[in-house]
């Protein structure tokens, strides 16, 4: 379920279009395109971290415009990128554990992780919802229903790790 998780993640910030972020997304951001985006219309596709508009009959990245509330942009920003952290990291401490545990211990840890990742997608998620393109013309793109996705796939996640048990020593 945590790989599960961590893909679908992946896949959420990749419609986020950022070079920064977490390590795995540059390999993963060869695949961007403007159509998997947060928020479309017929000629704009945009996202958290720029907008792609389409001037004639091709895409043109462009600098979000400074009409956008920055600080809940930025906002946004951190807690997308702090989810896929935050994941990533939940995924290396129950490696860790399976190791490290003793028979009929609890991954609580792994899953105290996944669930700040979960609560760090569902806060990018609502601001964005809350704040950005409010009675504008258009449609949450695929990477905003990836977002709501790997939230209710996390938050599955987290808890069954508060349940599992170590079975084998």
């Amino acid at each position: 379920m945590l790989c599960l998780s961590v893909l679908v993640t992946s896949l959420y910030m990749n419609g986020s279009n950022t070079a920064e972020g977490c390590f795995c997304m540059h390999s993963v951001k060869l695949f961007f395109r403007p159509s998997q985006a947060w928020w479309l219309t017929d000629t704009l596709s945009a996202d958290v971290w720029g907008r792609w508009e389409m001037v004639g009959r091709g895409w043109t990245y462009n600098e979000i415009p400074s009409t956008y509330n920055e600080d809940y942009l930025q906002v946004v920003q951190a807690t997308a990128v702090l989810a896929c952290i935050f994941c990533i990291l939940g995924l290396f401490i129950y490696v860790a554990q399976l190791f490290m545990l003793s028979k009929g211990e609890k991954f609580t840890f792994s899953g105290i992780f996944q669930l700040i990742s979960c609560l760090c997608i569902m806060i990018a998620a609502s601001i964005y919802t809350s704040v950005f393109h409010n009675g504008e013309d258009g449609w949450y793109g695929s990477s905003f229903v990836l977002a709501w996705i790997s939230f209710v796939l996390t938050l599955i996640s987290s808890i069954i790790y508060f349940f599992l048990r170590k079975k084998t020593d």
